[in-house]
């Protein structure tokens, strides 16, 4: 570790409320991109630092710790195909349009380089469209780990093109049903709020007037519960974890998410949001196309419990 130049620093000043976590899982929930087992070699290797001092994965956090994570430079290599079950919705010469299951990482990363719905991809398909490098192929966009929901791939970099303009012409249509804690009044509304990363955590973002980007997300309540609403949001900006910044911005966060949730929360492992509507226009044929995917048997589940409360 010499050549610190070549690894990319993580810094975390830890906050009271952390204290007391065990070091390597309060590392795991700064990136969703690092499993835990990732995140155990990267202690057991050295380059996890409290006050400039290696620790050890049981290490018990204390308020005002400076933690330092260095992650080593990816790996040249090549991903590899790996069968998987996918469920795919539509697909085309062009396009292919992936229900993504919740747990489920979309791309390659420090942590994962295998196991990913890339992975899955390239084993499904030869061809997949290479804007993005070798770590993405064919990815036009991305949705969080443990958010299920639809995702449209490219096959060739004309469709990639064409995807990517729309999206960043907020022309793609992007509906997502969301459970968020507490109980809405209102039947509608626009949250309105720029979006950067947050000053305090640069591993999170916030809705932050300095350095950031302007985000839109606009909501219709579905359906009230006890303590929590169902929810359903439209996308017109696709800021990086948009829709749960925002909820927590208006003081409904998404329930089970651990990043910007509250620890007391309802028994999920991630946060309660589906991808449920996709919308584009074709980059061949110019024909408008719309798929829905069901919500997954595990949110529906705690619906039904709500509901019985």
């Amino acid at each position: 570790m010499t050549d610190t130049q070549l690894f990319e620093r993580y810094d975390w000043n830890i906050e009271p409320s952390d204290a007391g976590e065990r070091v390597d899982k309060y590392i795991t929930l700064q990136n969703e991109d690092w499993s835990r087992s990732q995140v155990q070699a990267w202690i057991k290797e050295g380059r996890v630092t409290v006050g400039g001092e290696p620790v050890k994965n049981n290490y018990k956090l204390q308020a005002e710790d400076e933690l330092t994570l260095r992650v080593p430079p990816p790996r040249e290599m090549e991903i590899l195909p790996e069968p998987m079950p996918l469920d795919i919705v539509y697909e085309d010469s062009d396009v292919v349009i992936v229900n993504k299951p919740r747990g489920l990482v979309v791309h390659p990363a420090p942590g994962h380089y295998s196991g990913t719905l890339v992975n899955g991809l390239l084993a499904h398909c030869k061809d997949l469209s290479g804007i993005n490098g070798v770590l993405r192929p064919g990815i036009v966009h991305r949705i969080d780990k443990d958010t299920s929901g639809l995702l449209m791939v490219a096959k060739n970099d004309k469709a990639h093109m064409s995807l990517a303009a729309q999206l960043k012409e907020h022309s793609v249509n992007r509906k997502y049903v969301a459970i968020v804690h507490g109980v809405i009044p209102h039947e509608m509304g626009t949250i309105e709020a720029p979006i950067g990363r947050d000053p305090k955590n640069r591993q999170q973002m916030a809705v932050v007037f300095e350095n950031s980007k302007p985000a839109v997300t606009h909501f219709v309540v579905l359906e009230r519960f006890k303590n929590f609403t169902l929810v359903e949001l439209k996308l017109e900006t696709g800021r990086t974890h948009q829709i749960r910044v925002h909820m927590k911005y208006i003081d409904h966060p998404l329930a089970g998410d651990p990043k910007y949730g509250p620890k007391q929360t309802l028994d999920l492992d991630g946060q309660a949001l589906h991808a449920k509507t996709l919308g584009f226009v074709h980059p061949r044929t110019g024909e408008h196309l719309e798929f829905e995917a069901p919500m997954p048997d595990e949110l529906e589940q705690v619906i039904h419990f709500l509901r019985q409360q």
